[in-house]
């Protein structure tokens, strides 16, 4: 009979566990200890997501992205990231569109972004809910 940790059963079958939900931060700081785990990795950026209307920007996605990182957890997708697009990132992890766009947009990385990098700008995020004016403004004139 072979073993294997919760984790390893987790990649390759749905296996469920009694735990408390991952809170957002808790869920926002996985994804950047996921990021850094290969802080070299170069990732796909997201293109000007400040020039989308917010339906399209919702269904924005790339392969290789830093959502796609998230994404691939079997831990993530347990506590309900559905799926790799900016739409399913700001949910899942409740953040704004500000904050997103700063941690993965092409305008401010070119078209790829450091793991390391884009785990700083995540990693922003934790306790930061409040929400100051530029993310107001940010998220009031995008549409």
């Amino acid at each position: 009979m072979k073993h294997f940790a919760i984790e390893q059963l987790q990649t390759v079958a749905d296996v469920e566990r009694d735990q408390p939900p991952l809170s957002r931060n808790q869920r926002i700081e996985r994804w950047a200890e996921l990021l850094e785990l290969n802080p070299g990795k170069r990732l796909a950026t997201l293109y000007q997501t400040e020039d989308l209307p917010s339906k399209k920007r919702e269904l924005v996605r790339a392969d290789g992205s830093p959502i796609t990182v998230a994404f691939e957890d079997p831990i993530l997708r347990a506590a309900g990231l559905e799926g790799d697009s900016y739409g399913d990132a700001k949910r899942f992890f409740q953040l704004t569109d500000y904050q997103l766009h700063r941690a993965l947009c092409y305008c401010h990385f070119g078209g790829t972004v450091s793991a390391a990098t884009a785990a700083h700008y995540v990693r922003k995020a934790v306790g930061n809910r409040r929400r100051n004016l530029i993310a107001w403004l940010w998220d009031t004139l995008a549409d």
